[in-house]
């Protein structure tokens, strides 16, 4: 891992965190046909996605998009007015259950236990890891620690966390599902059992799994970490659950063909040209966090080329649309990539962006940049002027 990743890992101990949260209402639609077509304007606000949009009312992404002829689902603006398909002819796609009522809910507090990643905390309170980053000023990684106190926005009415049907004596990491997973390799990649994993993610008697399934896997806590990844970088001890999956990720790079530095480079500027980034700035970013090399991952469970770990994974998915596997290397770019795209677009100047992806857009707005922070910024515009 990069001396870069090691400087965000001594930052994030000193960044605060949100004591209030972000508030996400959705504004009152406007019926503008009867209930056989039912087409509502909405106006799009920070933080929406295409994704969330037609969750929240009863839609789907692909109707969406014919409706607005968006080429690009990722790609909507605030302030911009959609038409939102909620009849008929949101139809052609089949929706896993109907809308239920949007409820301003409260935030809460959380305290962060061991083997809590941003994602599965957004499962349990019923809200998403992007309205989590934001209300606590998360960096890209969306780094969390043992102790930390959250704000938990939107969250359910009861503000009470779902239980996991899993043992009360192992804690949990997040796992996306790859090609050739079973439930059985997964287990033992990561040191838990099938029958924890089942019951901790409801499956089905047969245990069926699917490709980018986000899976929650109990862990031993005092389960003995793996050789290649060690629990230790920059002064800060990460809990077995983390440097587990940390190997199991590391383990699946190492035993399969992964692109030369050159060839991420390539796929990193064309993954930027193709996404509306600027070219310099994805590979210099990459460059400050890897060196384009795509086979590492850190203690932390960031992986690749662009050092994100899955709970970010997550937040990059709903992004783009679609769900990314942060091993595979093209997913793991556009992951990377569409973070900076995100930053870039809210952000006030770039140097602000930069900051961003390293310390938390809103961190970084209601601090400032740290010290570390400067200097990563610093950096990532030197490295901009060698990739022009």
């Amino acid at each position: 891992m990069s001396q870069s990743a090691a400087a965000r890992s001594v930052g994030l101990r000193r960044a605060a965190t949100s004591t209030g949260a972000l508030a996400l209402v959705a504004a009152a639609a406007t019926a503008t046909a009867g209930a056989a077509s039912a087409d509502q304007q909405y106006t799009v606000r920070s933080g929406d996605t295409v994704s969330h949009i037609a969750t929240r009312n009863g839609s789907t992404v692909s109707a969406i998009a014919r409706a607005n002829a968006l080429a690009d689902v990722s790609r909507i603006r605030i302030g911009q007015v959609l038409t939102i398909p909620t009849g008929a002819a949101a139809s052609s796609q089949p929706v896993a259950a109907a809308a239920a009522p949007v409820v301003v809910a409260q935030p809460v507090g959380y305290s962060v236990v061991s083997g809590d990643t941003v994602g599965r905390i957004a499962a349990k309170y019923g809200t998403t890891v992007r309205s989590i980053v934001e209300a606590n000023g998360l960096n890209a990684r969306a780094t969390i620690r043992i102790g930390q106190s959250l704000t938990i926005p939107g969250a359910a009415a009861a503000q009470a966390p779902v239980a996991v049907a899993a043992p009360a004596a192992a804690s949990s990491t997040a796992y996306v599902v790859r090609s050739g997973d079973t439930v059985s390799s997964v287990a033992k990649k990561i040191g838990s059992s099938i029958d924890a994993i089942v019951a901790a993610n409801g499956l089905d008697a047969r245990a069926r799994i699917r490709i980018g399934q986000t899976l929650t896997v109990p862990v031993a806590a005092t389960a003995p970490t793996s050789a290649g990844v060690g629990n230790t970088f920059a002064g800060r001890t990460y809990s077995d659950p983390v440097v587990a999956a940390a190997n199991a990720n590391l383990a699946t790079l190492s035993g399969t063909a992964t692109p030369s530095k050159a060839q991420m480079q390539a796929k990193i500027a064309a993954a930027a040209t193709a996404m509306g980034v600027d070219p310099a700035l994805a590979q210099a970013v990459a460059f400050q966090e890897s060196g384009f090399n795509h086979a590492v991952v850190s203690p932390a469970n960031a992986i690749g080329a662009m050092q994100v770990i899955p709970s970010s994974g997550v937040w990059a998915s709903e992004l783009v649309g679609r769900q990314l596997n942060l091993v595979d290397p093209d997913d793991n770019v556009v992951a990377g990539v569409a973070i900076l795209r995100s930053l870039v677009n809210s952000a006030p100047d770039l140097p602000t962006a930069i900051a961003g992806y390293y310390q938390g857009a809103t961190s970084v707005k209601r601090n400032g940049m740290f010290a570390d922070t400067r200097r990563y910024v610093a950096n990532v515009q030197t490295h901009m002027t060698r990739f022009r």
